[in-house]
């Protein structure tokens, strides 16, 4: 499921649904979510006509689909009832994330949402490559490594993991050397336990990087050229806005890629 309020800033949103539908033969809805009239407007059918009118003609296939109410509460509704595997969305502005995405929207959206949600904001010209998921060892970013592997079957998975330097109060010798010795332990006993299939594990390359996670993820975006980074989240509300707070929007603001957060 597409959400897409039809502007030009939804472009790139749209390009990549698209591609993703074709290349998993999947169904694309499009949901167009407008503010509820403080008088009548233009009837409902002609509302659909003009906005058919905006779409590309490889489009034509998609369902539209036209709301009143407020764009985050009716997208997380409209994807529980069409059992949707992935919700869609594009950012405020190419150069930045705005309101859109981010603050009550995200929060909301992210919260709510029991499928993966994928902010879109690169050009789709050409499907993704490479594609970087986060982990810190957890169950949930087992899970986000899990859905990369299915949702992307022909794409090598850079697992990375940034392990924090020595510090300014901590820096003895050897320090450094401890926490990424303690890291490369944990990534191993993370991939054993994950049990994961023949075919997925030979596509996996774990990669460690010292400091904050969002730098580390850029530094490797630029290294492989990756498009597409894969973040897993958990459901407990506390550690969401933990989450949204000091990573997620970090890393939605300065990694310049697509995003897919999975629940």
């Amino acid at each position: 499921m597409l959400a897409s309020d039809f502007s030009p800033r939804s472009d790139r949103a749209l390009d990549r649904s698209l591609r993703l539908s074709g290349e998993w033969g999947a169904t694309l809805a499009i949901l167009h979510v407008e503010e509820p009239p403080e008088r009548q407007e233009k009837p409902a059918d002609l509302i659909r006509r003009d906005l058919r009118d905006e779409l590309p003609p490889q489009a034509s296939v998609a369902e539209l689909v036209i709301r009143i109410g407020s764009l985050p509460a009716v997208l997380v509704e409209e994807a529980r009832e069409r059992h949707s595997g992935v919700i869609v969305t594009g950012v405020a502005r190419h150069n930045s994330i705005g309101d859109y995405i981010l603050g009550t929207a995200v929060d909301y959206i992210v919260r709510k949402a029991s499928v993966p949600v994928l902010v879109v904001r690169r050009r789709a010209d050409r499907s993704y490559g490479p594609v970087i998921v986060a982990t810190d060892f957890s169950e949930c970013s087992r899970r986000a490594l899990m859905v990369a592997a299915d949702f992307f079957p022909h794409a090598g998975l850079r697992l990375l993991h940034a392990y924090s330097g020595p510090g300014v109060r901590m820096n003895f010798e050897g320090k450094s050397e401890h926490n990424e010795t303690e890291a490369r332990e944990q990534m191993t006993a993370f991939l054993e336990a994950a049990r994961l299939p023949a075919e997925t594990a030979r596509r996996i390359e774990p990669e460690l990087d010292e400091g904050g996670i969002s730098s580390a993820i850029e530094r490797c975006r630029r290294a492989i050229g990756a498009e597409l980074v894969v973040l897993g989240r958990t459901g407990r509300r506390e550690i969401v806005q933990a989450l949204l707070g000091s990573k997620a929007e970090t890393i939605l603001n300065t990694v310049h890629s697509d995003i897919l957060i999975v629940p």
